[in-house]
């Protein structure tokens, strides 16, 4: 993991309409709730920061929404940042990134072209929604790999014991389970 001690040593800006509108599966549930397609997004990306230790901040433009003062929650330990009027996810992005792009590593995930080279010169580093989507689907196999390896250790553990040991621990194990009811 690249996280130290509650201090992430790098971050990944999510352009999150970008992301949605890039990404077919989400585009297709925005289609029927936008509302769906961001909560989706958001189970993604807490999975992939739980897994990678990468610090993920998504950022939805709100800027068209009159008297919107902007709003910063968290859900599932990833910063949602929905940006004020007037104030694009773009521009958000640009200026966090001048103010820690230079001492920490910072990438920024979206397909806009225009943002990839905003992006590449203030210090981040660009990912595009296509890179990313396939980084997490690479990150998944990995972990389901990692998690079967667990498992046929766990079997091979087991299966080594003698019967009388695998007698003993079932017993302590039923035990435990009519407890906890």
């Amino acid at each position: 993991m690249r996280k130290k001690s509650n201090r992430y040593e790098e971050f990944l800006f999510v352009d999150g309409y970008n992301i949605i509108n890039s990404w077919s599966s989400l585009r297709e549930l925005s289609s029927m709730s936008l509302e769906l397609a961001r909560e989706e997004l958001i189970e993604i990306m807490s999975e992939y920061q739980h897994f990678s230790g990468i610090k993920v901040i998504i950022v939805f433009d709100a800027h068209m929404v009159k008297r919107n003062v902007g709003k910063k929650e968290t859900i599932k330990g990833v910063d949602i940042i929905y940006t004020k009027e007037n104030e694009t996810a773009d521009q958000y992005i640009e200026k966090v990134l001048d103010d820690i792009g230079k001492s920490r590593r910072v990438r920024v995930a979206t397909s806009d072209w225009m943002e990839q080279q905003i992006v590449l010169a203030r210090g981040g580093i660009r990912i595009s929604a296509r890179e990313l989507e396939a980084e997490i689907k690479n990150q998944k196999k990995l972990m389901m790999k990692k998690k079967s390896k667990e498992e046929t250790k766990t079997d091979l553990f087991i299966g080594s014991l003698d019967e009388e040991t695998i007698k003993k621990l079932k017993d302590l194990w039923q035990k435990k389970n009519q407890k906890l009811d």
